[in-house]
């Protein structure tokens, strides 16, 4: 008799990644609109003299008053007045992913309470889009985190949207300091959603039309070069342009992937430099994306790196994944 032996497969689940082969590229300019999970206490001022810090500390996440959840400043003050007790309020909050209770002694001047705290509820700015999947409408713009100035914590997405910005001018970057592109905002006009901000950018779902909307094919890390390569990105109104730029050297083990210097005499004259509000303009080599800007050498504004696209396609492809596990 002969005998069989069943291989049994041990299946694991894993990430696979569905990113299309072919992407639309960005270099658009954006403007960004991100609500925190929560109101981040940024700072104090005085009150009768005194700093009312209640064991608060800067970079604390308000999360609920007296057990209420509150999710922005207007909230806050809302729920600050339905319930005082003897001058006091229970705040929870987060510090180093733990929850804490804390005990908050209010001030009331005449009439009004108040917290001496300074304290934020969201992000806006501009950024360059990145790339659009056609396949799954995913987008990803600029190429590094967006983190509050005041306390470098990592903004964390409660909602948000891309959408409409034109650029007015420039004020050019110089040697130990990095210039910004600004621009008249038209938040009215959406472009998508943000779901998430990670240290490879922010990621969601674009909502606007991409019909007309041409597409490049996706470079690999293998396939990026030393040597010319352009990048997309805006520097009047809403007008995309190419500027050369040369890669001098390519890091596969590290985030900031690409190492280039601007080689285009126009952008340098117009900016200077790289720019902020320029982090997510797209990279383009042998007529494939590749890559995007995050980063200034503020010691030399026309050098600066940039990550690979595969990077910000792997992790914006985990929105989908996360929807379909």
């Amino acid at each position: 008799m002969k005998k069989f032996i069943i291989l049994l497969l041990a299946i694991i689940p894993i990430n696979v990644f569905a990113y299309s082969n072919y992407i639309i590229p960005g270099g658009n300019t954006v403007g960004i609109d991100v609500k925190n999970k929560g109101i981040i206490v940024i700072g104090y001022y005085v009150i009768n003299n005194k700093i009312n810090q209640n064991n608060l500390q800067i970079g604390d996440i308000i999360t609920k008053v007296n057990n209420k959840e509150v999710y922005s400043i207007e909230e806050l003050i809302n729920e600050i007045e339905k319930e005082v007790n003897d001058n006091l309020v229970y705040l929870t909050i987060e510090r180093n992913n733990k929850e804490l209770i804390v005990p908050f002694k209010l001030h009331n001047i005449n009439g009004k309470y108040k917290t001496g705290l300074y304290v934020k509820d969201n992000i806006s700015g501009i950024g360059t889009l990145t790339y659009i999947d056609p396949e799954t409408k995913i987008f990803g713009a600029l190429g590094h985190e967006i983190i509050e100035s005041n306390t470098g914590y990592l903004i964390e997405v409660n909602n948000g949207s891309i959408f409409r910005s034109s650029i007015t001018g420039i004020d050019k970057s110089t040697i130990g300091s990095a210039g910004t592109k600004n621009a008249k905002f038209y938040s009215d006009e959406k472009y998508g959603e943000i779901n998430k901000n990670t240290y490879q950018g922010i990621y969601g779902i674009y909502t606007s039309d991409i019909s007309n909307m041409d597409t490049l094919e996706v470079g690999n890390l293998s396939d990026i070069e030393k040597g010319k390569a352009y990048i997309y990105t805006v520097l009047d109104k809403e007008n995309i342009n190419k500027y050369e730029i040369e890669i001098d050297r390519i890091n596969p083990g590290n985030i900031k992937n690409i190492h280039f210097i601007i080689t285009d005499n126009n952008l340098i004259n117009k900016t200077g430099g790289i720019v902020q509000g320029m982090s997510g303009s797209p990279i383009i080599q042998n007529n494939k994306i590749i890559g995007a800007v995050t980063h200034v050498i503020v010691d030399n504004p026309t050098t600066g790196y940039g990550i690979s696209i595969v990077n910000m396609l792997e992790e914006g492809d985990k929105l989908l994944n996360k929807k379909t596990s």
